[in-house]
């Protein structure tokens, strides 16, 4: 069983940042990728940005330039590095990671309970 727990999340003034982890039961090097995504009250979760086990990223439209997502394989912790933060970055934040479970290429996702940030005007 993988478990994913998220932390750094809270309550910061639109401009201010915050720096949220996932921390991995497993090696993150195991992995396919680690996304974080978010999910708002009344929309669908959207994914905000990964990291696939090679090291390449990438963003959604609305956090590039404004977020960096990064690893540390030896606390298999990632991390998302938010700045200049928005009050429509106001959601609950979720980690992901994607793992290849079979020879054949089937995936399996894991889920962290997430971790809320609040972004006030």
């Amino acid at each position: 069983q993988v478990q994913l727990v998220e932390s750094g999340g809270g309550l910061v003034q639109a401009g201010g940042t915050l720096r949220l982890s996932c921390a991995l039961s497993r090696s993150i090097l195991n992995f396919n990728a680690i996304g974080w995504y978010r999910q708002a009250p009344g929309k669908q979760r959207e994914l905000v940005a990964s990291i696939r086990s090679g090291g390449s990223t990438s963003y959604a439209d609305s956090m590039k330039g404004r977020s960096t997502i990064s690893r540390d394989n030896s606390k298999n912790t990632v991390y998302l590095q938010m700045n200049s933060l928005k009050p429509e970055d106001t959601a609950v934040y979720y980690c992901n990671a994607e793992l290849q479970v079979t020879v054949e290429g089937a995936l399996r996702d894991y889920w962290g309970q997430g971790t809320q940030v609040t972004v006030s005007s």
